[in-house]
C-alpha cells in the first residue's frame, strides 16, 4: 500500500474519522463535525460529488492529530 494520501469522498472522510475514534458527525451551525475527547474536527460540505482534494485532507487531519500512517491504516 502506498504511503501517499489521495483524494476521499465525504463519506469515507466520515467512515475512517470513526475508524480511528471519532464520533459523529453532529450538526453545527454551517458544517457537520465529528468530536473524540476534546478535539472537534469540521466536516466539509458535500459539493456535487466532489472529492476531498489532499490539501484539504492534510488541514483535517492536522487539526484532527491524526498521523498519516494512522489515517492510511483505518483505510
Amino acid at each position: 500500500m502506498s504511503n501517499r494520501l489521495s483524494p476521499v469522498s465525504r463519506r469515507e472522510l466520515i467512515r475512517r474519522l470513526g475508524e480511528l475514534g471519532y464520533i459523529g458527525p453532529y450538526a453545527g451551525s454551517g458544517h457537520e463535525y465529528m468530536v473524540k475527547g476534546d478535539i472537534r474536527v469540521a466536516i466539509p460540505n458535500p459539493h456535487r460529488d466532489k472529492d476531498i482534494g489532499v490539501r484539504l485532507l492534510v488541514q483535517i487531519l492536522k487539526e484532527a492529530g491524526v498521523s498519516r500512517e494512522d489515517w492510511l491504516s483505518a483505510a
